[in-house]
């Protein structure tokens, strides 16, 4: 049977109208096992690194493993070469040296590794009515109703004045206690219930419950405090005084799954921003023989404005550049003018729930592939670097020739709130920057979600800007 002609407004249909289609419909089958097998990892990625700290310490093993080294100043730097630097134990730069000076710039791949999270203060124990908690702090933008009666896991370190580092992790391993934050009970709430939800869960009430059974054979004062700090020197040799210099975090003791009965998303913590620090680091990982030189930075402090010695902000990222470049006889400014950036952090997907908070025709839907944001920032682009219309054509050329789906997102309603991202520290070093990740469901919750396709998408436009950019 013949094909039935177009009419004239058929064909100017599909020549002239911008039509998003869902990924699934532009999949090709010999994607799906690899897409599985991609999501596999990273999924084992954000159960081993619930914290920066963890993060870096996974990023190193699996790049040693890939053949990385750690970089010094003054090291020859040669084609081929691959390096890591890691940044106090809580970011990590990494670079495979391409074939091209780096006069002719690099392809950066800039995501961030920390997440919203509650954090204990510097004097966090307390004993009251016999029971024990800790007092917080929490750190980035959360809803602190979510954080409230569910199970969460304690990270961290303790550094003692001798410098012995002491690591602790309780709630993630077999027979683990857990720790929760108690909430009202319905029948006492009607007060609680009358005020606006973010006043109803003040920060100061986020007090994690650690401990109920009070020291025997004693009849001083809190007994219970007192057994926990026994039963925490006896495990880790500290004292009360050792919380002073310690960096501990409360989070959710959820472990990443498969979510829908067609296991067509993950569900996990920490979503923000590791679903794309992890793409832009296995994207890396799989690189061979770039012509540009590829570099990933995984920043942290990027929830709380990207300050502080190891945050997007902060010269290390300039001096690991710099030293780079200085091995080749490059000056910085010159590499920095001829580079290029991806800000690799997720967007907010379309929540058919919550509709009113969104304009559709121009946000990310889920799985409808990676989603490029031109610019983010709140309300009238405030805090966006709002990359060119050329910088965009320029990355939609190349993910089209690499086969990758993607979508233009955009972060909810314009009146309606907005984020950053790393983008706008990368452009002010005058590198061309665009901002693009994987559309999140209940974005900053303690259970984000994410789809497959997304994520694997987004990995693939990593890996074809470290080769084509």
């Amino acid at each position: 049977m013949e094909d039935k002609e177009m009419t004239r407004g058929e064909e100017l249909r599909k020549a002239l109208l911008y039509e998003r289609k869902n990924g699934y419909d532009n999949l090709p089958v010999a994607e799906r096992e690899p897409m599985e097998t991609y999501c596999e990892g990273y999924r084992q990625f954000l159960d081993a690194g619930k914290t920066e700290r963890e993060c870096v310490e996974r990023t190193i093993r699996l790049a040693e493993a890939a053949g990385f080294r750690p970089f010094r100043r003054g090291m020859e730097v040669k084609p081929g070469d691959r390096f890591y630097q890691n940044n106090r134990g809580k970011s990590v730069m990494l670079a495979v040296i391409g074939s091209k000076s780096l006069e002719a710039g690099a392809n950066i791949g800039a995501a961030h590794i920390d997440s919203p999270r509650i954090d204990l203060k510097q004097n966090p124990l307390y004993e009251t009515d016999e029971l024990a908690y800790f007092k917080t702090h929490y750190y980035g933008g959360i809803r602190k109703y979510q954080w409230v009666s569910i199970p969460l896991e304690i990270h961290g370190v303790v550094a003692l004045k001798t410098g012995q580092i002491v690591r602790v992790s309780v709630g993630d391993g077999e027979g683990d206690p857990v720790f929760t934050i108690t909430d009202l009970l319905p029948h006492l709430a009607a007060e609680q219930s009358k005020k606006p939800l973010g006043e109803a869960f003040p920060g100061e009430g986020l007090n994690i419950l650690v401990g109920s059974r009070p020291l025997e054979d004693d009849e001083g004062s809190d007994r219970v405090k007192i057994a926990v700090l026994d039963l925490l020197n006896r495990k880790y040799g500290i004292a009360e005084r050792d919380f002073i210099s310690a960096e501990l975090s409360a989070v959710p003791a959820f472990r990443a799954q498969d979510v829908g009965f067609d296991r067509s998303m993950i569900g996990a913590y920490g979503q923000d921003d590791r679903v794309c620090g992890y793409a832009a680091l296995a994207a890396l990982l799989q690189l061979e023989n770039p012509e540009r030189t590829a570099v990933c930075m995984l920043a942290d402090k990027e929830e709380v404005g990207s300050t502080g010695v190891t945050g997007m902000e902060a010269s290390a990222f300039d001096t690991f550049m710099e030293d780079l470049c200085a091995a080749q006889g490059v000056p910085l400014r010159a590499c920095y003018e001829q580079s290029f950036c991806l800000s690799a952090d997720v967007t907010a997907a379309y929540d058919p729930n919550y509709a009113d908070a969104y304009e559709k025709r121009n946000s990310a839907l889920l799985n409808y592939g990676v989603g490029l944001c031109k610019y983010t920032g709140a309300r009238g682009k405030s805090g966006a670097s709002d990359a060119s219309a050329e910088v965009v054509a320029a990355v939609r050329r190349v993910l089209d020739d690499y086969g990758v789906i993607w979508q233009m997102a955009e972060l909810g309603k314009v009146d309606g709130g907005g984020g950053g991202t790393v983008a706008v520290f990368m452009a002010k070093r005058n590198i061309d920057t665009l901002d693009a990740g994987v559309p999140v469901l209940s974005m900053h919750a303690p259970f984000e979600t994410v789809s497959k396709l997304d994520c694997y998408m987004t990995f693939k436009a990593m890996k074809a800007v470290y080769e084509t950019m």
